[in-house]
């Protein structure tokens, strides 16, 4: 298990882990660094409208276990099929969890999860670490309501470590690494709250 200290003091100076096989975690950060601007955040005509027709209620925090380990064992549409969350990094997150640092925006049907992301928020930076989805389109409306939530705290990065195709729809870019640690350093002072 990583310390939630050590955890704290990575993300404060750039830095994320990830596991590359079940015993070993690598440190990582990336230049360039993606993020989503706030003001950027692009939502598609079609997501606008199943976002507007309510088929999801958007809960913080109400299972982030079954979010952490939704998103240990999502299929991956990447060079690399396998999972970067190994037993240690779900023990490791759910201890954040428990400490107020990590945090779960779920997409809900009824009373059944239908998808996810969990990240890190501290000061004003949100550190988006996964998302999954049972249902199509959970997790993408899972992401509009945490830029929604975000929005409305004032809070000023959403850090999402990579651009990937997935995530440049909704206007997700590259940031140089040193831009990236002054928007980092800024947003920790924020004032603000997560929940």
């Amino acid at each position: 298990m990583i310390p939630s200290d050590l955890l704290v003091s990575a993300y404060a100076t750039g830095w994320f882990p990830m596991a590359v096989d079940a015993a070993e975690i690598r440190w990582y950060s990336p230049d360039p660094r993606g993020i989503i601007p706030l003001d950027g955040f692009h939502i598609p005509k079609r997501l606008a409208r199943i976002v507007r027709s309510e088929a999801f209620r958007i809960e913080i925090n109400r299972d982030f276990p079954a979010v952490i380990r939704g998103c240990a064992e999502a299929e991956r549409d990447v060079e690399d099929p396998g999972t970067w969350i190994s037993d240690d990094i779900i023990e490791s997150y759910c201890a954040l969890h428990d400490a107020g640092l990590a945090h779960s925006v779920e997409a809900w049907q009824g009373e059944v999860l239908a998808g996810g992301l969990y990240g890190v928020a501290m000061g004003g930076a949100f550190f988006g670490e996964s998302m999954f989805h049972h249902v199509p389109d959970a997790s993408k409306v899972a992401l509009a309501g945490l830029v929604g939530h975000m929005r409305e705290r004032g809070f000023r990065l959403l850090d999402i470590q990579w651009v990937t195709d997935h995530l440049a729809q909704f206007g997700a870019i590259e940031v140089p690494r040193r831009s990236y640690l002054r928007m980092l350093d800024e947003a920790l002072t924020a004032p603000v709250d997560f929940v």
